[in-house]
């Protein structure tokens, strides 16, 4: 008998042109994202009419020009609310660091947190990311529609669109230095109602499933990750499953990626 295959996380195809609410293939989508989500908590997004491969370059160049400041320089990104500003400098986990732009769909919020790094702004780096937070914010509001129309509760989704903020997380991991343990962020479900990862090309992140298996998630450079958190599971009396999941690095190169949590 062969070995048993491994398990995958659902790969839903968002590209498709008739994706629009009412129609046959809107009503497959939803049901299909509520499958996902109750059976894995997460599932992989594949729309490669998203992001160009300029877009997306623009992105992880951003990222890596905003990693390299001074570290000092990166503490300055502080918020009241704990994990929002900037975590790193870890000693049980040297290789991670991450940062937090509060409300990054408002181009001012973005153009504050830049001044924080670089005194005279980084117009560019603004553009970009503004940009980047407010596609994948879209791309949320069109996950919970779904999510809210597939338990016929379609009438409440704009009080929650209203009642959420949207917090960008930035985060890099860098490659092991000579006995370093490769572990790139701790196992952990999200406290927030959805997460929806973007990253380079260099995989890390593994899923824990119900069953006790671990899904090593590999991701296409057009792809996003949509995992639900503990505030979701609770909103669905516990339908949908809240992840545990970790980072591993594997990889030869430096992984960035960007998170955008959706906090009620």
């Amino acid at each position: 008998m062969g070995a048993e295959a491994k398990a995958k996380l659902p790969v839903l195809d968002f590209s498709k042109e008739d994706l629009k609410p009412g129609t046959n293939c809107w009503l497959k989508a939803c049901n299909d994202v509520r499958q996902a989500l109750e059976e894995y908590g997460c599932f992989i997004i594949e729309c490669n009419n998203l992001l160009s491969s300029e877009f997306r370059n623009e992105i992880f160049g951003a990222l890596k020009e905003l990693f390299d400041l001074p570290t000092e320089t990166k503490m300055k990104n502080r918020y009241e609310k704990p994990l929002n500003g900037y975590v790193g400098q870890i000693p049980k986990l040297p290789l991670h660091e991450s940062m937090g732009i509060d409300n990054a769909t408002s181009l001012q919020a973005t153009q504050n947190f830049a001044k924080l790094m670089w005194p005279k702004g980084n117009d560019s780096f603004c553009k970009t990311v503004n940009e980047y937070a407010k596609i994948a914010a879209e791309l949320d509001r069109m996950v919970s529609r779904m999510i809210w129309e597939s338990y016929a509760l379609e009438k409440y989704h704009d009080s929650y669109i209203a009642s959420i903020t949207y917090l960008l997380r930035l985060l890099k991991n860098r490659v092991p230095n000579g006995d370093e343990p490769n572990l790139g962020f701790v196992t952990h479900t999200d406290k927030s109602f959805t997460t929806i990862l973007h990253q380079n090309q260099i995989d890390g992140l593994e899923i824990d499933t119900r069953d006790g298996q671990k899904i090593n998630v590999e991701m296409s450079p057009s792809s996003f990750v949509v995992i639900a958190g503990d505030a979701l599971m609770a909103w669905s009396n516990d339908r949908i499953h809240s992840p545990s999941h970790r980072v591993i690095m594997n990889g030869a190169a430096d992984r960035y990626f960007s998170g955008v949590v959706f906090i009620q």
